[in-house]
């Protein structure tokens, strides 16, 4: 599939700004009303920005994004449209969160479970994400257990990154979180070895000759156009297998680095910044091998021997 960059952009900064969300919500009901208003009030925004942006973005990549709007009326039947439902649906929970956390309309009762509301809120928003891929049973790649996994951990490790990060800046203890960084950039390692493991062993038997029902000797004997169409640009990208082994090393490389960082990232703003922003790198390596790595069954059409 074609690593469109509004939908990388899409998925790693809105999940940045779930994963950040979540835990703020979470974390709240420990910490009581906050001491700092201009922390929360920091933190609200660049997670909602996030959001916003991640979704904006994501409407690039339509051919009309001013219909985009249409997709929330298949909710009963499409993940994409129940995404979008989630991600509104988020936003007056969170609002009404921030505002209450920071001080600024009193009622210290409401943060606890407006926290819960909003952290439960974020993560069904990004098992929607994962869901519209994983629900691609004509992607091999995509569609098997371990994708919704993979999204929730990235959202929840790049989040709790932004969240280190955030808190050295104020000087604020991020408690529990400082644990919690590393853990989830430890499992995200495993689960993604996992996953790649699962799609390389996975068996390619999807053929020409299935697909068609000719047998197993059919072969292409014209390519069906003379120009790249559309379905060709968008499902017909491949990624060389040089490139994606070099790419994963990459990205657990990064997320080493990462990792050892946060060890460090208590109270020293720079290195948490640091922390932060190489996993926001490893993320953005992975999605885009995430999509590059996405065989569509189209593409037995157009000359792939199988998928």
């Amino acid at each position: 599939m074609n690593p469109a960059y509004s939908v990388i952009f899409f998925t790693t900064a809105s999940g940045a700004g779930y994963g950040l969300l979540a835990l703020l919500g979470l974390t709240a009901p420990t910490l009581g009303q906050s001491a700092s208003p201009v922390f929360v009030l920091v933190s609200m925004i660049i997670a909602l920005g996030l959001i916003t942006a991640g979704l904006l973005s994501s409407t690039l990549h339509l051919g009309h994004p001013e219909r985009a709007w249409r997709a929330l009326s298949q909710w009963k039947t499409s993940w994409l449209s129940r995404e979008g439902v989630a991600a509104i649906l988020t936003y007056p929970f969170a609002l009404a969160f921030g505002l209450t956390w920071s001080g600024l309309y009193p009622a210290p009762d409401a943060i606890a479970p407006l926290g819960a509301i909003t952290a439960i809120m974020s993560f069904i928003t990004v098992f929607t994400t994962g869901k519209i891929y994983a629900s691609l049973k004509t992607i091999r790649a995509w569609h098997q257990p371990l994708t919704v996994p993979v999204y929730l951990f990235f959202a929840l490790s790049s989040g709790a990154a932004l969240f280190l990060a955030l808190s050295a800046i104020f000087m604020r203890d991020a408690g529990s979180v400082s644990t919690v960084a590393p853990v989830t950039i430890l499992a995200l390692a495993l689960l993604k070895f996992l996953y790649w493991r699962a799609i390389d062993q996975a068996t390619r038997d999807r053929t020409m000759g299935n697909a068609t029902g000719l047998g197993p000797n059919v072969r292409q004997w014209e390519v069906p156009h003379t120009t790249k169409n559309f379905v060709q640009r968008e499902m017909g990208f491949v990624v060389a297998r040089r490139h994606a082994k070099r790419l994963r090393a990459l990205f657990f490389f990064l997320l080493l680095c990462a990792g050892l960082l946060e060890l460090l990232a208590v109270r020293m703003p720079l290195v948490a910044v640091l922390a932060f922003g190489i996993t926001f790198l490893a993320a953005w390596v992975e999605r885009w091998l995430f999509f590059a790595e996405g065989e569509h069954v189209v593409t037995l059409f157009y000359g792939n021997p199988q998928t």
